[in-house]
């Protein structure tokens, strides 16, 4: 009987030892990610990893690469010096972490004067309910998710020839008070001065008098990606229009708060504000390290004659892809 016992015992253990024996799968592969642009405040950057792919930057869901794998993040004024990005498959199987360094940049104070009281610090309730409309169809205009990727083409200056008199991230100080940042690039030009679509885009304002922006058009470029164009004397498209790179938007301008002249361009990525002359410089970089077909150069502005400051500093370069 003892014998029997002990063979069963070992016919059991002989039949469980390959099951035992077994080491779980590996765990799949992550979609991988490369990121190149700009790595610092305000920046912009072009990313490649697996087609759909969910990206995540710092604790926040960001959308999806397109189907070529392809997304874009930015950077806030105040971002950290830290900035995590984590990808990872539409069916959650896999995933990539990042860590990357975000560079700090020093912002200049600028002192306007002479603007109307009523565009800088409004009591009227006229005035405040036009606001309040004005920012209501922003809202919806920035709501948009167009289906293009027109941030691949990199982006091209919209106007030709103009003077920076006003660099993007200043501290402003308006008729004397202190106010929010900056958050666009001014571009000092003749009344009148085409502007053109810096890449592709679908229109999703086009106002020929709003309140602080006098003629504003926005463009939705894709993935959250949206340029705006201020002070506009002239706007020539429409909501619900699809531009090409390089197409006719209308004409620089003084219209809302202004003093003089200039298309105030603004850029931003979702909820970030980001840095239109950095922009151009990162996705040129970027676009030569991701070996895409080139652009003509575009990150030299030409520069206007007359009097007034030439130019501000140049934006700091890309810092090397990762």
């Amino acid at each position: 009987m003892k014998g029997l016992i002990a063979l069963a015992v070992w016919a059991a253990a002989a039949f469980l030892a390959p099951a035992m024996a077994q080491t779980p799968p590996p765990p799949a592969a992550g979609p991988g990610l490369r990121c190149a642009g700009a790595f610092q405040q305000g920046g912009l950057v072009l990313c490649k990893t697996a087609p759909g792919a969910l990206l995540n930057v710092d604790g926040v869901e960001r959308g999806a690469a397109d189907a070529q794998g392809w997304v874009i993040a930015g950077f806030a004024r105040d971002a950290a010096p830290k900035a995590e990005f984590l990808v990872r498959t539409p069916d959650g199987a896999a995933e990539t972490r990042k860590t990357y360094t975000v560079r700090a940049r020093q912002f200049s104070v600028q002192s306007v004067s002479g603007l109307p009281q009523q565009t800088v610090t409004p009591t009227d309730p006229a005035v405040l309910e036009r606001i309040a409309k004005d920012t209501e169809a922003k809202t919806k205009a920035t709501s948009s998710r167009a289906d293009l990727d027109g941030w691949l083409q990199g982006f091209r200056w919209p106007v030709e020839k103009f003077v920076i008199s006003g660099p993007w991230g200043n501290q402003r100080i308006l008729n004397g008070e202190p106010r929010p940042p900056h958050f666009g690039v001014d571009l000092a030009a003749p009344t009148g001065t085409d502007i053109a679509a810096p890449a592709q885009g679908v229109v999703t304002l086009a106002r020929p008098d709003m309140h602080f922006e006098g003629g504003l058009v926005i463009l939705d470029h894709g993935q959250g990606a949206f340029t705006y164009y201020l002070h506009m004397s002239e706007v020539a498209v429409k909501e619900g229009d699809v531009v090409a790179q390089g197409q006719r938007l209308g004409a620089v301008g003084a219209t809302g708060r202004a003093t003089g002249p200039h298309l105030c361009w603004r850029m931003r990525w979702r909820d970030r504000q980001l840095d239109p002359q950095l922009a151009i410089t990162a996705l040129e970089n970027a676009r030569r390290f991701f070996k895409l077909d080139q652009l003509p150069p575009s990150s030299t502005p030409l520069l206007a004659s007359g009097d007034g400051p030439r130019t501000t500093a140049p934006a700091p370069p890309a810092p090397a892809p990762r």
